[in-house]
C-alpha cells in the first residue's frame, strides 16, 4: 500500500472542473452538466465554498415532483430551491489518499475544501484507480524480473 500519499498527487485543481453555484438556475445546471457529460457536479457558494453536490436524478426527481412535469417552469427554478438526495461529503487537502479510498467507492469523485472550507477541486475514482492499477503492474513486472534474477543466478550456463 501507499503511505502516506498525498491527495494533492490526485488534485483535479478546480479550474479545470466545472461546478455550478446555488443561485443558477436548473436549466443551467443541466446546461453545464450536458457539455461537460457529468451525472453530478459540484454545488459552491459565490464565495468559493463548498456545499454540496447536484446529481441528474436530483434534476429529475424535482422536475417531476415539485414542477409536475413542467418542464418550462422548472428550468428556471434556482438550485437553493432543489433538494439534494445526496452530497458527495468533502475531505481536506491535508489527508492522505488511503483515508479517501472507501469515499471513492460510493462517489464518482471526491471534492477537496482546503482548511476554510473552499473548495479547491476533486479527486477522482479514475484517478485512484489508475494509480493503484499501474503500481500493481509495476509489482508485477518488478516480480518477474526478480524472477528471472533468480533463475539465471541458479543456472550456470545462464551466468555466463
Amino acid at each position: 500500500m501507499i503511505n502516506q500519499m498525498s491527495i494533492v498527487f490526485f488534485l483535479t485543481p478546480k479550474e479545470e472542473v466545472a461546478y455550478i453555484y446555488e443561485d443558477n438556475d436548473l436549466g443551467q445546471t443541466l446546461e453545464k452538466m450536458e457539455i461537460h457529460r457529468y451525472t453530478a457536479i459540484p454545488v459552491l457558494k459565490r464565495t468559493g465554498e463548498y456545499l454540496g453536490t447536484m446529481t441528474e436524478g436530483d434534476l429529475l426527481w424535482a422536475i417531476k415532483n415539485q414542477y409536475q412535469m413542467d418542464f418550462r417552469t422548472a428550468m428556471q427554478a434556482p438550485l437553493s430551491d432543489l433538494p439534494r438526495h445526496s452530497d458527495n461529503l468533502a475531505v481536506k487537502i491535508s489527508m492522505d489518499i488511503d483515508d479517501i479510498i472507501t469515499k471513492s467507492l460510493d462517489q464518482n469523485f471526491v471534492p477537496v475544501v482546503d482548511d476554510r472550507g473552499m473548495f479547491i477541486g476533486i479527486v477522482t475514482r479514475r484517478h485512484i484507480i489508475q494509480y493503484y492499477k499501474d503500481k500493481l503492474e509495476q509489482r508485477g513486472h518488478e516480480a518477474a524480473q526478480k524472477d528471472v534474477d533468480e533463475i539465471v543466478l541458479q543456472h550456470r550456463s545462464l551466468r555466463k
